[in-house]
């Protein structure tokens, strides 16, 4: 008998890695792992590659490849890079608390003091004790020795609810039953399973570079610096800002929606309405104690109040919560009077420059912060001053013979980015100054382990209301939104903690609201632009909730700033 062996013709796919731009050939089937290996000498990136973009969409380094595709390797320094290596930390940190303490439960809940703040409860729901920390922190250092693999896992959802089902995360099985999805990715690090939205390193010996220690109440985790991923990120100390992540915590649970899941369900029950109007009774309530301690303080018989400063980070809600604040010291008895920063800005030819040339408006020597001193001194001091007017057309400081004065109830309301900076109120004395930090700390997780970062609600929210007012695309605010943060951290983050008081602008329900606004506009990216990456990642969480209309938002919300329909002239 004669037999024929016939051989499967091999597809070959032509892979350009846009690191160097060089094009190679590969067989069909090839991980981004074995791409990288092909490439790497020629490359030569700094740092460890931890990830890739795949036409523009983040993908796991096991990603395998069955098209002609473009790759640009990235390591732990780019965003969606980034994000990688924290996320899989993330998972390093969970499977450790299962090995040192079956049955455990860990709570990743927001970014603070430049790393994460875990809460961690024990079976018998017992708190941390002395040493808990250490060994937690030996035992991810042995797994990553081990270099044991992150393994993923497709399911169908029903198969992926099943196994979170079995294991007690009821957080996982909301998320996934309210999803939508028809498969699920869940992942495996040895015997340990959970569920992550995005893609992790191959395995735990990527992840050299963390630490662990007690933090408060619980657990800071804290992971590799941005510019640096070799070293720590370095710690900042940042007990108010704390204290306000704390209050949100304590809402959420009073509320029950502490994820993605709780929020979903409550939709589907039809009390999405009722949820909007909590929210904004809570901020309300918020808004009329700042504005009591305002007044309270503005009567006191020694340095009495005269100076209320609000700063906070880019789509924080400042504006509105100006004019909102501004309201309720009215009701107080007292005359709030509006001092914008926007007014001294320097003419446009003298605005500094960024290292590509583009100017750099969120410097603080793009304000003329000595003459806006200047007038805030002499208007305190009872004298007439006049105000100039910047003309945005021109790029040029005009006067125009508007003139102010103080009268006795009145107190001035500065609004900015600069606002808490030291230079633009250095010669008055800090004890008249009221100084108010507001920004916009997301109230949702998507799960227990999967946090939404403030920046991406904040994110959204700019991308929603730079195209309704047709400043921006999406995909140009994408594009700046790097500076921006940047600026946050050298221009804003610093003076947080010199606050009286903070403000979280965020609502329960707001993604389920961001959503049917910023569901076409993020689709409107194209997929052949850098930006893409960003777009696709904000899409695929945003998805994650449910719709809800906005029409249950009132006109003086803070959301109105972004979605239009607000009451206030702006």
């Amino acid at each position: 008998m004669i037999i024929f062996a016939s051989k499967i013709p091999i597809t070959m796919l032509q892979i350009r890695c846009k690191n160097n731009n060089v094009t190679k050939s590969f067989p069909e089937g090839t991980s981004l792992l074995d791409v990288y290996q092909e490439f790497a000498d020629e490359i030569k990136l700094p740092y460890p590659v931890v990830s890739a973009k795949v036409n523009n969409a983040s993908e796991g380094l096991k990603f395998r490849l069955f098209q002609n595709r473009d790759v640009e390797f990235l390591d732990a320094r780019e965003g969606s890079g980034h994000h990688v290596y924290v996320r899989s930390l993330c998972f390093l940190l969970y499977k450790a608390t299962q090995d040192i303490f079956p049955g455990s439960k860990l709570f990743i809940e927001h970014t603070i003091s430049r790393g994460y703040y875990c809460n961690f409860k024990k079976k018998n729901n017992e708190p941390l004790a002395e040493g808990d920390v250490e060994r937690l922190s030996q035992r991810m250092t042995e797994i990553v020795g081990l270099d044991m693999p992150f393994r993923r896992n497709e399911a169908t959802n029903e198969e992926a609810i099943r196994v979170f089902a079995e294991r007690g995360f009821y957080d996982k099985v909301k998320l996934l039953e309210t999803s939508g999805q028809i498969y699920s990715d869940y992942y495996t690090l040895g015997d340990t399973a959970d569920y992550y939205y995005g893609p992790l390193v191959p395995s735990a010996g990527y992840l050299k570079v963390f630490g662990l220690e007690p933090y408060h109440d619980g657990m800071l985790l804290r992971v590799p610096d941005w510019n640096d991923p070799t070293r720590l990120a370095e710690k900042v100390d940042m007990p108010k800002t704390y204290e306000m992540f704390r209050e949100k915590t304590r809402w959420d649970i009073i509320m029950r929606l502490s994820n993605a899941g709780d929020v979903n369900k409550a939709i589907l029950k039809g009390h999405a309405s009722e949820l909007i109007q909590v929210s904004e009774a809570l901020q309300e309530k918020r808004i009329v104690q700042i504005a009591e301690e305002i007044d309270r303080r503005y009567h006191a018989e020694e340095n009495p109040i005269r100076l209320v400063l609000i700063t906070g980070p880019s789509s924080s809600g400042k504006t509105t919560f100006c004019k909102r604040l501004s309201v309720q010291l009215l009701a107080c008895g007292l005359r709030p009077l509006s001092f914008s920063t926007d007014d001294y800005f320097v003419n446009r030819v003298d605005t500094p420059l960024l290292p590509n040339g583009d100017y750099d408006f969120d410097n603080i020597e793009t304000v003329d912060y000595r003459l806006m001193e200047d007038h805030l001194t002499r208007l305190m001091n009872g004298e007439r001053v006049e105000i100039p007017e910047y003309n945005f057309s021109t790029g040029k400081r005009e006067w125009n013979g508007k003139k102010l004065k103080l009268a006795g109830d009145t107190v001035l309301i500065i609004e900015g980015i600069h606002a808490l900076n030291p230079l633009l109120t250095q010669k008055i004395d800090d004890s008249l100054k009221y100084k108010i930090y507001i920004s916009a700390l997301t109230s949702v997780s998507l799960d227990d382990h999967n946090w939404i970062p403030t920046r991406d609600n904040r994110l959204l929210r700019r991308i929603i209301r730079d195209y309704n007012k047709g400043a921006f695309t999406a995909q140009q605010t994408i594009a700046q939104w790097k500076n921006v943060c940047e600026a946050e951290d050298k221009w804003i983050f610093p003076y947080q903690e010199r606050a009286d008081a903070m403000f979280n602008s965020a609502l329960n329900i707001e993604f389920a609201v961001l959503r049917t606004h910023a569901e076409i506009i993020l689709s409107s990216v194209p997929r052949n632009c850098p930006e893409y990456s960003e777009a696709h990642r904000l899409l695929k969480f945003i998805h994650y909730f449910l719709p809800v209309s906005d029409k249950e938002i009132p006109p003086t919300s803070i959301m109105r700033e972004f979605v239009g329909g607000s009451s206030f002239k702006y």
